[in-house]
């Protein structure tokens, strides 16, 4: 039996992100089993592959050009305004398609559109990647959680808040995984200059943890050790000019196999949790936590000490751990990792097979008794 999938969700499948990524990592193979549909909030081109793609468009689209209020408001106008229009458009886009479950995530005020009652006969699975109160509401999130027949999580913490929560229903451990040819040899030395690596866009809640490791890094520097810090798609950052230390900005595009090449060759695999938001980093896991698992260097998390991120890295001792914004632990840490030591990075390649191997994680996701 191949399943035919319409999968709904708030953007492009391939869209730079956590969520595009896993999608197309579960769809990957199976490409013509799936119809993705999105809203098309952007004017342009959007990025295409294998998957067929419906976009929706929604008045008013995001120019830019528009500042924060005309941005605000043309959010409002979709969100509220228009809301109801926009429903309409996207079960009209979708009464032509052929499809036979529908598959949506848990964000945006448009999540709940295939809980309509003409739609019910239809098998529902949704993916639950971030707390609601990060992402969506309460009540949508808790119609979602009763109407599916597949609640598919990015975390067992989350698992087992939602079922507190919403009601004691089952869940599966769904997410990005790492493919056998994905997870390479653990680094045993590290080199010189010591490499630092972190790919991603800098939001402002991660400017402290930042500005801790670039003091750490000057420290480091200072002791003699040569360090290299090397930022893939990140912004430029004023408090790492004037530094003693080498940074290497890369903004150039580039595949995801360059970018398993870039983490293979660093030593230090940044990933910094943001300390702020309690439902963000209690529940979720970062795909560049499970991408970081694979790659040859150690990991080195940096954030609350009480993250699911940092309760499986310290489950399976897969990375040294830093929990506060003091420069001192973070360059205990990166000295640890620097000693050679320890086993995170083999402990790590241990947990990318044996709890996140893609081929497991596909078949889980593509079971076909579960339709």
């Amino acid at each position: 039996m191949m399943t035919k999938i319409l999968s709904f969700q708030y953007n492009s499948v391939y869209q730079h992100g956590g969520a595009g990524r896993v999608l197309r990592r579960l769809f990957e193979g199976r490409e013509h089993q799936v119809t993705s549909m999105f809203l098309k909030t952007h004017p342009g081109t959007d990025r295409t592959g294998l998957i067929k793609e419906v976009a929706v468009p929604v008045f008013p689209l995001q120019r830019p050009w528009m500042r924060w209020r005309l941005r605000n408001l043309a959010i409002w106008l979709r969100e509220v305004f228009f809301l109801e229009r926009i429903v309409r458009d996207v079960r009209k886009a979708a009464s032509s398609l052929d499809f036979e479950v529908i598959h949506t995530v848990n964000h945006g005020p448009y999540c709940t559109i295939f809980c309509d009652e003409a739609f019910s006969a239809t098998p529902l699975w949704v993916s639950f990647h971030d707390h609601f109160s990060t992402c969506s509401t309460f009540e949508d999130t808790s119609k979602l959680w009763n109407r599916s027949v597949r609640r598919l999580m990015i975390s067992r913490e989350m698992g087992i808040e939602y079922q507190r929560l919403f009601g004691d229903k089952p869940f599966e451990l769904i997410t990005d995984g790492v493919a056998t040819d994905e997870i390479s040899a653990p680094k045993t030395t590290a080199g010189s200059p010591l490499t630092v690596y972190f790919a991603g866009l800098l939001h402002l809640e991660y400017i402290p943890l930042f500005a801790t490791l670039a003091d750490a890094l000057e420290s480091l520097s200072a002791d003699g050790t040569a360090v290299k810090l090397v930022l893939r798609g990140t912004q430029k950052l004023d408090f790492l000019n004037n530094r003693s230390f080498e940074v290497d900005y890369r903004q150039d595009f580039v595949t995801d196999a360059q970018v398993k090449a870039e983490l293979d060759a660093a030593d230090i695999l940044y990933l910094p949790i943001k300390f702020n938001v309690p439902d963000f980093y209690l529940y979720s896991l970062s795909t560049k936590l499970i991408s970081y698992l694979g790659g040859a260097g150690t990991i080195l998390y940096h954030g609350p000490g009480d993250a699911a991120a940092c309760n499986l890295i310290r489950e399976y001792n897969a990375g040294a751990t830093a929990t506060s914004l003091d420069k001192t632990e973070l360059k205990e840490k990166i000295l640890e990792i620097i000693k050679g030591e320890n086993t995170f990075s083999a402990n790590a390649k241990k947990l990318a097979s044996g709890q996140f191997d893609l081929k497991t994680i596909k078949d889980r996701f593509w079971s076909e008794e579960k339709v």
